[in-house]
């Protein structure tokens, strides 16, 4: 290796290292419908021209040195060997362009890992359902860094010459919290501290032996690797925002997370009624963007390499417990029950615990543990979820009007560490069920992502997230 080599190399970060393990390893798939067919060519040239190939993180290989670090080189980027133009329908799929698509990106899921002699990232054009599929190792950014590069690809449809905007659409109306005294802080801070260590014990007994009861939808063994469904919850931000305004000072995190749990409680009692007990707990795992939200201007900075916002992958994890209730209950009550378990997470400072204790373990033990500790947490949890926010007006690509916008993202362990870790902790839950939200003009879709021989009917599922967010509506109107 020459010494210009090396100088060009740079390390791959700690969060880097970790999504590049093979049992984290991770791509997030960003699907974007159109509303007309899809101009290959002009596609293809944008994307040559775009700030997206001047990046560094999508304009290099992903190697290793002779001691096995892992770090970005520079490379020429050939589009044609990233651009995968899919002419024909979806095989084996009788249903609409949406649900074809769906079944497209399931299949991805599992058999079709990103090769490594190029950068890590493809674009797939699914010319007969209007729809392109973004193809992005998680290594090389997060879901906040996603969004930036999108922002700077894209266009607002109404008027072609302006950049779509972000509507912080996540965080409360209530502006108290500036006015409180000193003494209520440093109160505050003790609390928080308090509920640090309890989240700390909470975090070691989860990753080690602590799980939640087997359920309907609690995975098996090597759920990883079988077939999946995909389906798409669908919702309105302003019915959202009624239901918000009925609980005091709740956030849209707060009734979203209130819909999952009313949801899945709704989705228990069709699969396996009178099964459970009610009150018991349900635990996921939230994944919670640790920066400063961002507004457009520094998105496009961070895009470009010159924002205080860092590129790359910073976000914690929430252990986040929910709890069935049968049929009948206060819908309302989900949401509240919601904001105070989360008041109570963000008083901890649960998720930036979390991202320092896997930096600690990145830098002390090294990738293979901190895989290993991700990998147990994961497992003994019932389901995954994420939520991030989009555009707020309908943006175009290429000047085609984009129709929707989903995330959705998988995982694609090596069996030899998988019958290993198989061996060390036989009776791992695995969670079979991946939720991902994105918010894109004035809509909210959320993908859910499921091993279909444990949930073979994620549609009912979507639809019992559905109708929980309509009866909390219905519920706040008449409030």
């Amino acid at each position: 290796m020459g010494n210009s080599e090396v100088e060009r190399d740079e390390p791959l970060t700690p969060a880097g290292r970790l999504f590049l393990r093979p049992e984290m390893n991770q791509i997030i798939h960003c699907i974007i419908g159109c509303k007309n067919p899809i101009d290959a060519a002009a596609l293809r040239s944008e994307i040559t021209k775009s700030a997206m190939i001047q990046h560094p993180r999508f304009s290099s290989l992903m190697v290793r040195n002779s001691r096995g670090r892992e770090h970005w080189r520079k490379t020429q980027i050939d589009v044609d060997r990233h651009v995968i133009v899919v002419k024909d329908p979806v095989a084996g799929t009788v249903a609409g362009d949406e649900e074809a698509v769906n079944d497209y990106v399931a299949d991805l899921a599992v058999s079709s890992p990103l090769s490594p002699d190029k950068p890590l990232w493809e674009v797939h054009i699914l010319r007969a359902h209007n729809c392109i599929v973004f193809r992005i190792h998680h290594a090389l950014g997060d879901g906040i860094s996603l969004m930036s590069m999108l922002l700077e690809c894209c266009r607002r449809a109404d008027e072609p010459d302006q950049r779509p905007t972000i509507s912080s659409v996540g965080t409360s109306s209530n502006s108290s919290s500036n006015r409180i005294n000193q003494r209520r802080k440093l109160w505050k801070l003790v609390v928080g501290m308090l509920m640090g260590l309890v989240f700390i014990v909470e975090f070691v007994l989860r990753s080690l032996w602590v799980k939640d009861r087997k359920t309907v939808v609690s995975g098996g063994a090597g759920v990883e690797l079988w077939p999946r469904k995909l389906a798409t919850a669908k919702f309105r931000l302003d019915d959202m925002k009624v239901v918000k305004e009925a609980v005091a000072d709740a956030t849209i995190n707060d009734v979203l997370f209130g819909v999952i749990s009313c949801g899945l409680s709704r989705y228990f009692d069709l699969r396996s009624p009178k099964a459970l007990q009610d009150g018991v707990q349900i635990t996921g795992v939230a994944m919670v963007n640790l920066r400063k939200q961002p507004g457009l201007q520094e998105l496009s900075d961070m895009m470009k390499g010159n924002s205080g916002i860092r590129w790359g992958n910073k976000f914690g994890m929430l252990l986040l417990p929910v709890y069935y209730h049968h049929s009948g209950a206060d819908p309302l009550q989900y949401v509240k029950r919601a904001k105070q378990m989360i008041d109570l997470k963000k008083q901890s400072l649960e998720a930036h615990f979390s991202y320092n204790i896997g930096y600690l373990a990145m830098s002390c033990f090294g990738p293979k543990f901190a895989s290993w500790l991700n990998y147990r947490i994961v497992c003994n949890t019932t389901f995954t979820i994420s939520n991030v926010i989009g555009p707020k007006e309908e943006i175009a690509i290429v000047g085609n009007p984009v129709k929707y916008l989903r995330v959705t993202n998988t995982s694609l362990p090596h069996v030899k560490l998988l019958k290993l870790t198989l061996i060390l902790h036989p009776s791992f839950l695995k969670p079979a069920i991946t939720m991902h939200m994105l918010s894109y003009a004035g809509r909210a879709d959320m993908q859910i992502l499921v091993a279909k021989d444990i949930v073979p009917d994620p549609q009912v599922l979507a639809k019992c997230f559905e109708d929980a967010l309509h009866q909390m509506k219905e519920a706040a109107t008449q409030e």
